[in-house]
């Protein structure tokens, strides 16, 4: 592939993210990135955990995790728990109105991902998922 052509594929690519992002952030009515709802939705699927779990789990540092956690407890979508037998260790948990903004974010991510695709025929969209899976095994496969 000439240089040329990766730069160009990597800048439509961040085109097209960069695109989605903002038709995901004016549709969604909480002043939260991608990185706090992916918390909530970790915080949904395994219960409450330490920040730091999360920041491992998530790839985040510690820092960006208190922050997040932070904008999360502040805003309502969730809460700290303190063990009785040990105040020093804090969970945060998902509270109902966490549950709520993270089923808004799905609803919403699964319709600008809808529109993304509806301008691809059936045998584009099968050709786009074999390249990404190929390049998921090459991902994969240079990881080993």
């Amino acid at each position: 592939m000439k240089e040329t052509n990766i730069f160009k594929l990597i800048h439509r690519i961040e085109q097209m993210n960069n695109a989605n992002i903002i038709r995901f952030t004016k549709a969604f009515p909480y002043p939260l990135g991608i990185s706090p709802i992916l918390v909530l939705s970790e915080l949904h699927t395994k219960g409450p955990q330490k920040q730091a779990e999360l920041a491992g789990t998530l790839g985040y540092t510690k820092g960006a995790m208190t922050s997040i956690s932070e904008k999360l407890v502040k805003l309502g979508l969730a809460e700290r728990l303190y063990d009785p037998s040990d105040r020093r260790t804090i969970r945060l948990q998902i509270t109902d109105e966490g549950e709520k903004a993270l089923a808004k974010a799905q609803s919403i991510g699964q319709e600008v991902f809808m529109q993304l695709f509806e301008v691809l025929n059936d045998e584009e969209i099968a050709q786009y998922l074999r390249i990404q899976e190929k390049l998921v095994q090459g991902i994969q496969d240079q990881s080993i």
